[in-house]
């Protein structure tokens, strides 16, 4: 958890709503490091948005502890919360036009922002550079295509030099040339800057790009992809996920547990 740039563990979140409380994550265990790319998929109202609004430190977890580059947010003010998500995080909405002032050109947003997070105005002239931005820089959001305004969005939310970049479907709306080019400055930005990149997505370029893919379901993490390989999960109260396909062998959700110490490996079967 110490070397995590941003890290979860056994997270609950709850939210009042007409119909009564909803858990949106229950156990949630998550870490993303310095120089990663993770994915996070799982189908509508499985949790992503609960589980990013909490690593960005837009919200506090019902339960569990969430850190953020070494701190706890459930032991932070609000104030003091809203000054490390600013100095540490920077995020990046689905619809492009979300992340933009839509009338003002994008060298003057990136130097409000560099000014507002106290940063270099340089700052802003390398950003544009890096994404391939430069010759817009004088260029409104409208007079820009999709994917230029999600690289924009990007540059904007990197000023400052945050530690952490969580994006929400940021290539739901592109096309698929845009989605290329999105998913390598997401690449490159985390290796070049040492970025720690969390993205919730169902874009299988976006799940390429990512070194570990972790898939949500009922509020709780299923399993986790690395390098292609999918492992399931235990979290930090020793639960284990099991593919849909699989509770179904268990209809009274009762097993036999089978543990041999020697070779260390489990069995279950129906009880």
């Amino acid at each position: 958890m110490a070397d995590a740039v941003v890290a979860c563990r056994d997270v609950v979140q709850i939210y009042a709503s007409e119909r009564g409380t909803v858990q949106a994550l229950r156990g949630v265990d998550v870490d993303a490091h310095a120089g990663s790319v993770t994915a996070v998929v799982g189908p509508s109202g499985s949790g992503k948005s609960s589980l990013l609004r909490l690593l960005a430190a837009i919200d506090v977890p019902a339960a569990g502890e969430v850190t953020l580059t070494g701190r706890s947010l459930g032991e932070l003010s609000g104030r003091r919360r809203r000054r490390l998500r600013r100095r540490a995080v920077g995020f990046v909405s689905q619809r492009p036009a979300d992340n933009l002032e839509p009338g003002v050109p994008l060298r003057r947003q990136l130097r409000a922002a560099a000014r507002f997070r106290q940063a270099e105005l340089a700052a802003a002239d390398e950003l544009l550079e890096e994404l391939g931005l430069s010759t817009r820089a004088g260029h409104r959001p409208g007079e820009l295509s999709g994917g230029e305004q999600q690289r924009a969005a990007l540059a904007r939310a990197l000023i400052g030099g945050p530690a952490l970049l969580v994006a929400d479907e940021p290539t739901a709306e592109l096309d698929r040339t845009a989605t290329v080019d999105v998913c390598a400055s997401l690449r490159r930005l985390a290796a070049d800057r040492g970025l720690a990149v969390v993205v919730a997505t169902h874009d299988a370029a976006v799940l390429a790009a990512a070194d570990r893919v972790l898939h949500l379901r009922d509020g709780a993490v299923q399993s986790a992809t690395l390098a292609g390989e999918q492992r399931a999960v235990i979290d930090g109260a020793g639960r284990v996920q099991l593919p849909p396909e699989v509770v179904a062998w268990f209809p009274n959700q009762r097993v036999r547990l089978e543990v041999d110490p020697e070779t260390r490996t489990v069995r279950i079967w129906p009880s």
